[in-house]
């Protein structure tokens, strides 16, 4: 009993983990930037994609072709911002959702065209397959690997924001955009490099969770509300907040799952209301 526990909770663990690296991305633009860009799981499908053709087509090791996903979601979301969502900066959010959903149904659409409605399969290196004993536990060898992925791209992430210049320039330009403009900031060049951050997370993320959250062109839809979740339970702009909402719904979702299936992933709205009537602004708030 204590060992199922103890499993259920290390899955837990590592799914929620993955649902913050894709969704710390979107806490980014909606706390920092103010935008509500609801095609975010787009990006990470896209990376998703861009590591299976990798992997099928080229045959590039499993590793190698995470860093190319991440590569191609930040330079796809850099080219959109420069092109198309700078220009829905000083919209209402109604227009900016409209547009962002837009622009997922056209991914959706795309996707389905390119590589038809099927989900994807991955190949994982041997070395990621089987079982890992750990504790006295035995633990998914990948699952381990996905959640010390994400400690070392949180800790480096909170190095980028707090202890650099171009994380400096980023709190300055969402704080006041004037004012940094003032003191000689781009802001424009800016706010593109930190939407293309978010958006290669969300590739990174997507390429990581194929053999977990599964690929196929309905991903940006399917996962959509989970990422919402994270980043409005967390508390948007912030890193802890989104990544302490991923874990907790993460393994109350795995739980869910296993322990009551019949309700299905009522477990995790659940939660949702519960965390969001208790933190109305969020488990954390930025600071400005």
């Amino acid at each position: 009993m204590l060992a199922n526990f103890a499993g259920v909770l290390f899955d837990g663990i590592a799914y929620g983990s993955l649902l913050f690296l894709i969704s710390v991305g979107l806490s980014v633009t909606m706390g920092m930037m103010n935008f509500v860009n609801l095609a975010h799981g787009a990006f990470a499908m896209l990376g998703g994609y861009v590591s299976v053709t990798l992997l099928a087509r080229f045959g590039l090791p499993f590793l190698a072709s995470l860093p190319l996903a991440f590569i191609a979601a930040a330079l796809v979301g850099w080219v959109l911002e420069r092109l198309l969502y700078r220009r829905l900066y000083r919209a209402s959010h109604l227009d900016q959702v409209l547009f962002s959903i837009g622009l997922t149904f056209m991914s959706v659409a795309g996707a389905t065209y390119l590589y038809g409605p099927t989900q994807q399969p991955v190949q994982l290196p041997d070395w990621l397959r089987g079982q890992v004993h750990l504790l006295g536990l035995d633990v998914g060898a990948y699952r381990l690997f996905l959640i010390g992925v994400v400690v070392l791209m949180t800790v480096a992430l909170g190095l980028l924001i707090e202890r650099t210049r171009f994380g400096a320039q980023i709190r300055a330009s969402v704080d006041n955009q004037v004012a940094a403009a003032g003191l000689g900031i781009n802001v424009s060049r800016v706010f593109s490099l930190t939407f293309a951050l978010g958006s290669g997370l969300a590739g990174l993320g997507g390429g990581l969770g194929i053999d977990v959250l599964g690929l196929d062109p309905s991903f940006p839809v399917k996962y959509m509300v989970y990422f919402l979740l994270v980043v409005a339970v967390g508390g948007a702009g912030t890193i802890k907040g989104p990544l302490l909402a991923a874990i907790l719904l993460g393994v109350f979702d795995v739980a869910g799952k296993y322990y009551v299936p019949e309700v299905g992933a009522f477990v995790i709205y659940a939660l949702m209301v519960v965390l969001l009537i208790l933190f109305p602004a969020g488990l954390m708030r930025r600071k400005a």
